[in-house]
């Protein structure tokens, strides 16, 4: 049973199960993954903590995975990419495994028809929305590196910019939302970058159905699609696809 540790924020998380959803190959109900969610909203903001200017959310990281797994969960996962700065710390708290959602941003863009290969070393320029917390910590530029792959974000206003739209789209104002981070993906491709990481679950909220689609990765929707292949490869009776 997938365990989904959830609530950061909780719009994400509901955009996080419809996708895994969407993903399985399934006729029937009985098809899909048995999924256990915890929204667990009282965990304070990853961003602050890691800019040293809020409290600490592994405790309530901690207390909501052993909920899911007291519930059953076989696997994890977080659809909050600035939650898995302390994967590791969490991964060495449990012995269920816990997908990393950077791995599953790696694997679809060695799917893209760029040809970002990994372990080729052909490089590529990726561009990143995120939180400051994610930036700051260098998750995506540590598990890309290795792929060969250089990691772009905006520049400081820019960036400010991001931040104020995440902000937006947990408050409900999507709408507003939307043209600071459309500026902000014109604004990378400009500096030459191949692929825009949506790098923030916030993020594909507001730019659903964008005319840059087809610049754009959508990191909920790679973790969607590596947990429908982990599951597929577990004991879950998941049809495979001919």
């Amino acid at each position: 049973m997938l365990g989904v540790l959830g609530g950061m924020g909780p719009m994400a998380t509901v955009d996080f199960l419809a996708k895994l959803v969407r993903a399985t190959p399934a006729g029937r109900d009985q098809d899909h993954i048995p999924t256990l969610v915890c929204s667990a909203v009282d965990i304070p903001d990853r961003a602050a903590a890691i800019l040293g200017t809020g409290p600490d959310p592994l405790p309530a990281m901690r207390a909501a995975l052993a909920r899911l797994e007291a519930g059953g969960a076989t696997r994890i996962a977080i659809p909050c990419n600035t939650a898995h700065h302390w994967h590791a710390a969490l991964q060495a708290g449990t012995g269920l495994p816990i997908l990393h959602i950077v791995d599953a941003v790696a694997e679809t863009l060695a799917e893209t028809p760029a040809g970002f290969m990994a372990g080729t070393g052909t490089g590529g320029r990726i561009g990143l929305l995120a939180t400051d917390g994610t930036l700051r910590a260098g998750l995506y530029r540590e598990r890309l590196g290795r792929r060969g792959l250089a990691c772009v974000g905006p520049d400081p206003e820019g960036q400010a910019a991001v931040a104020a739209a995440i902000r937006l789209v947990k408050a409900h104002r999507v709408a507003e939302a939307r043209p600071l981070l459309e500026a902000q993906v014109r604004a990378l491709a400009a500096a030459g970058c191949d692929r825009v990481v949506m790098a923030c679950t916030e993020i594909p909220l507001a730019l659903s159905g964008s005319a840059a689609s087809g610049l754009l990765v959508d990191a909920t929707e790679a973790l969607a699609r590596a947990c429908v292949a982990a599951c597929r490869d577990d004991a879950d009776p998941l049809p495979r696809a001919a």
